[in-house]
């Protein structure tokens, strides 16, 4: 009597947890790797699901790159506020905290930069809408350093804005091209801090009794 080979018991993964699991690996792939250099089998298999159930949550890849830079945003956004809570009431504390915030995740294992400076140098069309989601990001954080630069005493807001922009691009960029653990990214917030003092100055200078 021959013995009837038994099939393997699939595994059911719910929609919620697959999705999950999907954005978990398409977050730590897309990051670690490029979005480009990372392909549709490679995200289901790091998921733990098979392409049918990929596709049942996400219609494209162009789907799994929006929902991950959606989720980076909501990160950095909280990293933001995170920064801001312990000096609620100094400006100017905020801006060099936040600094000092950047300067430290600079530092941790695997960083590999801003996950939207990384996007904008693998997708150059500007209209397309994953460029769309980064610039988005950008121009609300020039907006909140506005705000802070402001509420500071900044003379000019915009410009100290601007320029604390152009110091954390360069930042990014710096903790990808030096060595590791270089001591370059340990500038940063004392570099902030000279911008943000120098663009306060004017507005701090005693005032001459005689005048």
């Amino acid at each position: 009597m021959s013995k009837t080979a038994t099939k393997p018991v699939r595994k059911v993964i719910q929609g919620p947890v697959a999705q999950a699991q999907i954005l978990d690996a398409v977050d730590e792939l897309f990051y670690k790797e490029g979005a480009r250099a990372v392909g549709v089998d490679a995200v289901a298999k790091h998921a733990g699901v098979n392409k049918m159930c990929l596709y049942r949550q996400f219609e494209s890849k162009d789907g799994l790159l929006l929902r991950y830079l959606e989720r980076r945003d909501q990160r950095f956004w909280d990293y933001f506020a995170e920064s801001q809570v312990q000096y609620p009431d100094n400006a100017r504390q905020q801006l060099l905290n936040f600094f000092h915030a950047v300067m430290e995740r600079t530092q941790q294992p695997g960083y590999r930069g801003c996950a939207f400076v990384n996007i904008a140098t693998e997708f150059p069309d500007r209209e397309h809408p994953a460029r769309q989601l980064v610039a988005g990001n950008k121009i609300k954080l020039l907006g909140h350093l506005q705000e802070l630069a402001a509420r500071a005493g900044a003379a000019d807001p915009q410009a100290l804005a601007h320029s604390l922009g152009l110091l954390l691009e360069g930042a990014y960029t710096a903790s990808q091209t030096y060595p590791a653990g270089h001591p370059i990214l340990a500038a940063l917030p004392q570099a902030a801090a000279t911008l943000v003092d120098a663009a306060c100055a004017a507005c701090h200078q005693p005032v001459n009794a005689t005048e």
